[in-house]
């Protein structure tokens, strides 16, 4: 699945581009949790997170990230967003809660990341 199926899925609004929508998606792992994230996250993975200080970005420094989608309206800070676009990290923002955000991804065929 590519980042524009998943933009286009969630109806969501791309804060940063990363390397570009057709960017390939292999699975993903939703939390709130930067501890959880970081025991779950084994592979490359599009993180959904309703987290928008800077540390959810300092977490792509860490495990293998192929960008973050931030569910229920919520919107970094443009500090944040820069961040991102340092790291060159895909960012998009749905209003979709983290529950119905998820269930659309895995019902599309998005597998969840291997614990």
């Amino acid at each position: 699945m590519t980042l524009n199926e998943i933009k286009t899925l969630l109806d969501g609004e791309v804060l940063n581009l990363g390397p570009g929508l057709d960017a390939l998606v292999p699975c993903a792992i939703a939390s709130d949790m930067i501890s959880d994230i970081l025991m779950s996250c084994r592979e490359p993975s599009l993180l959904l997170t309703g987290l928008t200080n800077n540390q959810v970005i300092r977490l792509s420094d860490m495990v293998d990230l192929v960008g973050i989608v931030f569910v229920r309206s919520k919107r970094p800070l443009d500090d944040i967003v820069e961040m991102a676009r340092e790291r060159n990290l895909p960012l998009i923002v749905t209003s979709k809660t983290l529950y119905t955000a998820s269930g659309l991804l895995y019902n599309a065929g998005l597998r969840s990341s291997d614990i």
